[in-house]
């Protein structure tokens, strides 16, 4: 599993621009919900998906819209420049970002770009090969508690996981008043959600949580948030 803030290249940066410009107006005359998994790319093309877009009925937020289509909410804030994330018009059209850059790193694993706050799965079929990439949106971590960069690798997958506070954050809870107890069980209060993913880092995580509305932003202390069904 790799974590880095990868570069593009220039020519795959003039590509990328040019084919947003072809699904822009596709996507937009069709309204279709873009997939998140995708054929790999050949060697040197890096250029996965397509835009997609909705229209808001006025009751709406991006967040609303993040969420039901899978997108992070930074990322769909970033595509409607036009657009106020909480308040947008009624009948207004709403681009889904769902044209990726692959990150410059190996395909295989898991790589996150937290730059992008992005993640990308390279799935191995039964004979090894691995032909898809699958993108996810995640949330990575705040201020102090950025997300290492670093090649760590998974070693165990929990379900229903019991949440054990760290020193650092209960004492980052207690100076807000909000005192945490040592562990948090299994249940809709843990923010570890179903699922975890546990690293060879101590204390960082892939997880799940109860608070999707976050999803796609810098707010964690530093571990990788999915939405529930896709760690599931």
């Amino acid at each position: 599993l790799l974590i880095k803030c990868p570069f593009t290249s220039r020519r795959q940066r003039q590509r990328l621009s040019m084919l947003m410009c072809v699904a822009l107006s596709s996507a937009l005359a069709c309204g279709e919900e873009v997939s998140n998994i995708f054929a790999l790319p050949p060697p040197g093309d890096a250029v996965v998906g397509q835009l997609g877009s909705v229209v808001v009925g006025g009751h709406e937020t991006l967040v609303d819209v993040s969420r039901a289509n899978k997108h992070g909410f930074d990322a769909m804030v970033a595509a409607n420049p036009g657009i106020d994330p909480w308040v947008p018009e009624h009948g207004a059209e709403v681009v889904l970002p769902g044209l990726h850059v692959l990150p410059d790193a190996p395909r295989q694993g898991i790589v996150v770009n937290v730059a992008e706050k992005r993640l990308y799965y390279y799935p191995r079929d039964k004979h090894g090969r691995v032909s898809s990439v699958e993108v996810y949106a995640v949330s990575v971590g705040r201020g102090d508690w950025q997300t290492p960069l670093r090649t760590t690798r998974v070693v165990a997958k929990v379900k229903n996981p019991a949440w054990y506070p760290p020193e650092s954050v209960r004492a980052e809870h207690a100076a807000r008043g909000d005192m945490l107890p040592t562990v948090v069980p299994p249940g809709p209060d843990n923010p570890l959600g179903q699922y975890v993913i546990k690293l060879t880092l101590p204390s960082y995580y892939i997880h799940g949580t109860n608070r999707e509305n976050g999803i796609g932003m810098q707010v964690t202390n530093g571990c990788i948030r999915m939405y529930q069904a896709d760690i599931e």
